[in-house]
């Protein structure tokens, strides 16, 4: 279907074809300018005062590629062209806007790109390893020069105005490189600057998780990104940043650290929260049985956590009732046990704990004999031994101890 507007009344036809020919006299490579009064979708009908309209071809009204002509041109809309041909016997006047408009854009283009300008354009085109625009020639954006961030589809960009740098200009290849990121950057660096300036260490603030990487979690925090490294995510240990926040969460964090020489803001969302102590606080008292996990084995105990971000020490004097050279011989990383608190001070953060006060002490052993000597057994009674009279023994003893007993008279 075509648009049609009327531009003369036919009453008002009055003047002679005689006449107009004397007004307006065209050839080849003129510059003329019209008025557009019909549109189809290949090609656009242009009123010039001549005998007959002028047409400019789908591929003469713009430097890129077009679907159909309406992306170009609307009616009653005055444009400026170039006579390509005329055919008066066949009333052909084939008209180009294209090259005008190339003509006029590459002096712009090369004033915009030596004073560094910025420009908006209207993406034209979808095309693949980037995006078309149409600036009087046709301009490129690739796709790393898009956007700050990686955009796995553009689909969407197709009529969207952005604001861009020229990157590179070649009129004898009709090559123009433009670049959206540069802009951005630049406008990033600039807001960047605000607000480091505006941040102080111990500050509390909200944000949103733009990206996680393997190494933490970027946050915005009003246009500009801070990093909250993986350890700085939670009091528990986190092995990778997603197992803990998602793209687009928002979540409250604290300022570490503020660099504007570098451009580094350092940011916790461990920090922005109560710490594992103190929320522990008021939740132990010495003398509990708790339940807990075994987190670390040394050689000199186990660290069990009993809460989140909690561990306290099980010396190894009191894994077991038994003597145990390593930790390793009873326990291992992961088990569940249950444990005594023999102290509890959150203000040190430190805990004292005991497995076996919570288990029952094994019977005492009976104590085993001194050496291989067998125990002793009722004593065998004496044999009779045959003994002299009493007479013949003290004789025998007097006579024995006589002579020595005579000195002492």
């Amino acid at each position: 279907m075509s648009e049609e507007i009327n531009v003369q009344d036919s009453a008002s036809e009055a003047v002679s074809q005689d006449a107009l020919e004397n007004v307006v006299s065209i050839k080849k490579g003129d510059t003329v300018k019209g008025t557009i009064v019909k549109i189809d979708d290949n090609q656009a009908f242009v009123s010039l005062g001549y005998k007959y309209d002028g047409v400019i071809p789908l591929r003469e009204l713009s430097s890129v590629s077009l679907d159909n002509a309406s992306e170009a041109v609307q009616l009653g809309q005055e444009v400026e062209a170039k006579v390509v041909s005329i055919n008066d016997a066949k009333e052909s006047l084939v008209l180009s806007k294209r090259q005008i408009d190339s003509t006029k854009a590459w002096d712009e283009l090369q004033a915009k790109f030596d004073n560094g300008e910025v420009l908006e354009v209207t993406i034209a085109d979808v095309v693949k390893g980037g995006l078309v625009a149409d600036i009087g020639v046709r301009g490129f954006i690739p796709a790393s020069m898009v956007e700050r961030h990686f955009v796995e589809d553009f689909s969407g960009y197709k009529g969207r105005t952005i604001r861009v740098k020229i990157k590179e200009i070649d009129r004898e290849n009709n090559k123009v490189i433009l670049s959206a990121k540069e802009v951005l950057e630049a406008e990033y660096e600039a807001q960047k600057q605000e607000i480091m300036a505006s941040l102080v260490p111990g500050q509390v603030i909200e944000g949103t998780v733009q990206r996680l990487t393997p190494f933490g979690a970027f946050v915005d925090i009003g246009g500009i990104d801070g990093l909250v490294h993986v350890s700085e995510i939670a009091w528990t240990h986190v092995a990778h940043p997603a197992d803990a926040v998602s793209e687009g969460q928002s979540v409250t964090v604290k300022v570490l650290k503020v660099d504007p020489s570098i451009g580094k803001i350092s940011l916790s969302i461990k920090a922005a929260q109560p710490g594992p102590w103190e929320t522990a606080a008021g939740q132990f008292q010495t003398g509990e049985i708790v339940t807990g996990v075994v987190k670390r084995l040394v050689s000199f105990g186990a660290f069990v956590e009993i809460a989140p971000g909690v561990e306290g020490l099980v010396h190894i004097s009191q894994i077991a009732h038994r003597h145990i050279a390593t930790p390793f011989e009873v326990l291992k990383e992961g088990q569940e046990v249950k444990a005594k608190i023999l102290d509890f001070n959150p203000a040190e953060k430190r805990v004292s704990l005991s497995i076996k006060e919570t288990e029952e002490a094994p019977p005492r052993e009976e104590r085993e004999p001194r050496g291989d000597r067998a125990p002793r057994g009722p004593r065998a009674p004496r044999e009779n031994v045959d003994l002299p009279p009493a007479e013949t023994m003290s004789f025998t003893l007097g006579e024995k101890f006589g002579d020595k007993l005579s000195k002492f008279k």
